[in-house]
């Protein structure tokens, strides 16, 4: 879903404790997103477990898929044709826009590709 006004993201936040840095991260990428014109779903993995579960089509439908995570991802092997960013969430919290400048690169980049920022 390429707009005229933008990209569309897809993302999950989920961090060891699963309370506030997955949350924190998402309002964090909602924010980015928004000054970038691009939509975007988030997925939480948190204590409350999976909330705004991702559909097979959204991730598909996505430009790219960030995946901001400290855990492994329940359903992690749905990404695997997307081209996704994976990061940390403190290292998201504490520079978002190297993962920023990480999804403009792979805009242009195939399908299948995969960045993994430490």
């Amino acid at each position: 879903m390429t707009t005229a006004h933008g990209r569309f993201m897809v993302a999950v936040t989920a961090c060891v404790s699963g309370v506030a840095h997955t949350y924190m991260a998402a309002e964090r990428l909602e924010k980015l997103c928004q000054q970038e014109k691009w939509h975007i779903k988030i997925e939480t993995q948190g204590a409350l477990g999976i909330e705004n579960s991702l559909s097979a089509e959204e991730i598909s439908r996505a430009d790219v898929v960030l995946l901001i995570t400290d855990i492994e991802l329940a359903g992690a092997g749905r990404f695997t044709q997307a081209r996704y960013v994976q990061s940390g969430i403190n290292a998201f919290l504490c520079d978002p826009q190297k993962v920023i400048s990480a999804v403009r690169k792979l805009l242009s980049a195939p399908q299948h590709t995969h960045l993994i920022l430490s």
